[in-house]
């Protein structure tokens, strides 16, 4: 029997694809991290990927007090890195968690730097 996420993970992942002219934007979160990454779906590929545990995001973290700050400044750090790949368009994945709290904060750090969906 599939847990309750795994269910509502296969209805979300059912209705939306990632393509290369639109990425699909996957957030997975662990008691302490916050992961996002860009998939194309189309030809199983990642194409980019941030985390809290990258060194180089760590370092901008040091002066972030919560989990949900940091969960916004991974959505900037994001949106940054696909403008410059020239993604601006994607489609997001909340991959079976509610829209809030954490997740909510990953959504609205990428659009405050700058993706649409």
């Amino acid at each position: 029997m599939k847990n309750r996420r795994d269910r509502i993970k296969a209805k979300i992942r059912k209705k939306i694809k990632g393509t290369q002219e639109r990425p699909r934007l996957v957030v997975f979160r662990s008691l302490n991290h916050i992961y996002a990454q860009l998939i194309d779906d189309v030809n199983y590929k990642t194409l980019l990927s941030v985390s809290t545990t990258y060194k180089d995001v760590s370092e901008k973290l040091k002066n972030v007090k919560s989990k949900t700050e940091s969960s916004k400044v991974v959505g900037k750090i994001i949106a940054e890195k696909a403008l410059s790949k020239n993604y601006s368009k994607v489609v997001f994945d909340r991959n079976g968690y509610l829209y809030h709290g954490r997740v909510k904060a990953l959504a609205d750090g990428a659009r405050e730097g700058g993706l649409i969906f």
